[in-house]
């Protein structure tokens, strides 16, 4: 029996699983514009976002003009050799290179087995598949990212329990993110 409350029930979820996230986003939105416009003490409401994705845009450009390059290598060069600057400057690169730029690393998902026995899988993504400089040929490293968090964990994999999975890098990492909710068709 479908009773008015049922019915009033039904579309209150209906419209809360339309409104909620639209509404998280666009608080999330604000709150970061109003935070760099506080942080920056600008006068208008969006200004200090307008002049931060300027800048990055400016700089990304410069960075693909050769003379910059060599100024860049240098930089590089240079933070790399302070001690626990190197450490924290070089994994930030690194992971962003990882989802941008030339190197992408999260471009080959696979499905790993992760126990014989119960015939459990994980999704993860090959980030070295040479091990050679380690002295290990039949292993690549898998990288598992959590759910709903920006961590994850690598491990050393053997091949024979890796499958090549033909899907996209981001539709994978959409998928693992979301806990396996968002499924594997791009919206």
């Amino acid at each position: 029996m479908n009773s008015p409350f049922r019915r009033f029930l039904r579309y209150f979820f209906s419209g809360t699983l339309f409104i909620v996230p639209l509404v998280a986003t666009a608080y999330f939105i604000y709150i970061s514009f109003r935070w760099l416009d506080d942080l920056l003490s600008l006068p208008y409401p969006g200004l200090g976002f307008l002049i931060i994705i300027v800048a990055i845009t400016a700089f990304g450009y410069l960075t693909t003009n050769f003379a910059f390059k060599t100024l860049i290598e240098w930089f590089d060069h240079g933070m790399n050799r302070i001690p626990l600057v190197k450490l924290i400057y070089s994994a930030v690169k690194d992971l962003l290179g990882a989802f941008v730029g030339d190197k992408k690393k999260f471009n080959k998902p696979v499905l790993v087995r992760i126990n014989k026995e119960n015939s459990l899988y994980q999704i993860g993504f090959i980030t070295q598949s040479d091990l050679t400089d380690l002295g290990i040929d039949d292993m690549v490293v898998v990288y598992f990212p959590h759910s709903y968090a920006f961590s994850g964990f690598h491990y050393f994999v053997p091949r024979e329990n890796i499958k090549q999975l033909d899907i996209p890098g981001p539709t994978a990492m959409k998928f693992i993110v979301s806990g396996g909710v968002s499924g594997f068709k791009d919206h």
